[in-house]
């Protein structure tokens, strides 16, 4: 796939959603970091019912630090993986007031220090917590690179990467959302809506459906 064309692929999307973001409800980077670290495995919905009554009673490090995984487990049990994400958070929770001023830091490599953050939530808070132009790979990210040719890769990294290098400066800070939505909405894993694509024409996927 040419310059031209990814070009072309972002503005259609640009056009077509402005100011994207994540479908994910918080209020503050803390509230993003914690639905982030739940999202994994996990819808968005499913988060955004359990954070909609946790963050009512608990929204800081030491107030969800001071829950403890038993208290947090009950509001968070209805997600995949609640033990071991309730675990991560308690121990973030505590590295955040006692390194981090009860901040959420803007750097990678601290961001990647936090128990149950890995390299992709680190992309998720740098770029839509910070603006950072990062852009984070997750199932749909890497189905939508692959399968359009705008960054075809073996694993996630490696479609990070060419994201990185391929997209046009102007387009990488929003690019993650468009990518992601796009994914979840029209280019689905199982039966892709390629006649309501806005990009089908630009698409190199050999297996269009009708």
């Amino acid at each position: 796939m040419n310059k031209e064309k990814r070009t072309e692929i972002f503005s259609r999307l640009q056009k077509a959603n402005p100011a994207p973001t994540t479908e994910l409800v918080y209020k503050n980077p803390f509230e993003l970091l914690i639905a982030v670290i739940l999202s994994a495995q996990a819808t968005d919905v499913s988060v955004n019912k359990a954070t909609s009554k946790l963050y009512p009673v608990a929204n800081t490090p030491e107030a969800i630090f001071n829950l403890g995984e038993k208290g947090l487990i009950q509001y968070i049990k209805t997600i995949g993986l609640y033990n071991s994400k309730a675990k991560n958070i308690i121990k973030t929770c505590q590295i955040l007031m006692e390194q981090h001023n009860n901040r959420v830091p803007e750097d990678r490599a601290a961001l990647e220090a936090l128990p149950g953050v890995g390299r992709k939530t680190a992309n998720v808070i740098l770029n839509t917590a910070f603006g950072h132009p990062t852009i984070a790979v997750d199932t749909h990210i890497f189905r939508v690179s692959n399968r359009t040719g705008i960054a075809p890769g073996k694993t996630v990294l490696d479609v990070e990467k060419k994201l990185l290098k391929f997209v046009p400066d102007h387009f990488k800070k929003d690019a993650h959302h468009w990518l992601i939505l796009h994914g979840r909405y029209v280019c689905k894993a199982r039966k892709p809506e390629c006649h309501d694509c806005i990009i089908r024409d630009l698409c190199e996927y050999n297996k269009k459906t009708t």
